[in-house]
């Protein structure tokens, strides 16, 4: 019988644990208490990985690691990364998968379930387990007007969950963490992408935008990318991260890495400052986790005042010049 619940530890190019891992050890322990406390498992691929992840992995409830190598293990490979983790599940046979819908992530989990002919709900936000036992997974649907909840008919049951929405433990979970180092068989698999270059996208202030503390950001109500650069000004003055409103990005005032909301990135800083943003809920959805939200537009009808903590009516182009002079001096 399948059990056991399996964790896609993803690395970093820093060789750090990437964050979403720690948000997803924390449910997987709650869920576990649901299974009669199934093994919690988790999977590192290659060894590229700095000595103090195995020490928070075994700080994060999990009872194994399994740690995969391979000489050609250089970094992130579609058609290599995908054989291990269907190796290792058919080995361990786990009830359930879990991985962060980070880009590698989101890449990874359709291949590995389509490969095994399980389903794969993508983009969580909510994971619980039914009276019957099974992973109910719970995701936005259309447009992000109702949250479905999915079960998987088959082994294992797959997820992938968008980083910053769930929980990280409040305290160390500790056990009795054991390791296993095995020697990936990659024999006949050809890896058909290269890596050629990787720019690492930083904001004007030099913070990712899953990182930053505060967030400056802009909707399609900056008209122009004169009106963002007002936001990279403020941005920097902030030591804060700039964000962008799915209208923005298609008005081509953004980059889609600055895209916040369901087709976006989800963030929780400490304070979310939204400038001409009107308010939809694909956009809210994004970032309403926030500590506080300030919310800065003409129109006093707009949504975003529904949910914002401060708001100011006025417009955009004469109150942030003031902003900025104000925290010049």
């Amino acid at each position: 019988m399948d059990k056991g619940i399996l964790v896609y530890a993803e690395i970093t190019r820093e060789g750090t644990l990437a964050p979403v891992v720690l948000e997803l050890a924390n449910t997987a322990c709650e869920l576990a208490k649901k299974l009669d406390n199934e093994e919690i498992i988790a999977l590192i691929i290659g060894n590229k990985y700095k000595p103090e992840v195995i020490e928070e992995l075994s700080k994060a409830g999990f009872d194994k690691v399994y740690i995969a190598q391979n000489e050609k293990l250089n970094g992130y490979s579609t058609a290599y990364y995908t054989k291990i983790s269907i190796d290792l599940i058919n080995k361990i046979k786990p009830s359930i998968m879990l991985i962060g819908a980070t880009t590698e992530g989101r890449d990874l989990a359709p291949r590995v379930s389509s490969a095994l002919n399980t389903g794969l709900t993508a983009d969580c936000t909510q994971l619980d387990i039914n009276d019957k036992g099974k992973l109910a997974a719970t995701r936005p649907t259309f447009g992000g007007n109702l949250m479905a909840t999915i079960l998987c008919k088959n082994f294992p049951q797959m997820a992938s969950v968008r980083p910053n929405v769930l929980p990280r433990a409040t305290e160390p979970i500790i056990k009795n963490t054991k390791t296993e180092t095995y020697n990936a068989d990659l024999t006949g698999v050809t890896d058909k992408v290269q890596l050629l270059d990787y720019i690492k996208n930083v904001q004007s202030a030099g913070i990712n935008l899953n990182e930053a503390d505060i967030i400056v950001a802009g909707g399609k109500g900056m008209k122009t990318p004169d009106g963002f650069a007002l936001l990279n000004e403020l941005s920097v003055l902030l030591n804060a991260s700039v964000g962008a409103s799915r209208a923005a990005v298609d008005a081509g005032l953004a980059t889609h890495a600055m895209q916040v909301g369901q087709t976006g990135k989800t963030v929780t800083p400490k304070i979310y400052i939204a400038c001409a943003i009107s308010g939809a809920i694909q956009h809210l959805i994004g970032m309403n986790s926030s500590d506080v939200i300030i919310a800065i537009n003409k129109d006093p009808k707009a949504p975003i005042f529904d949910i914002a903590d401060y708001g100011i009516v006025g417009d955009v182009f004469e109150i942030l010049p003031e902003l900025i002079n104000v925290l010049k001096t």
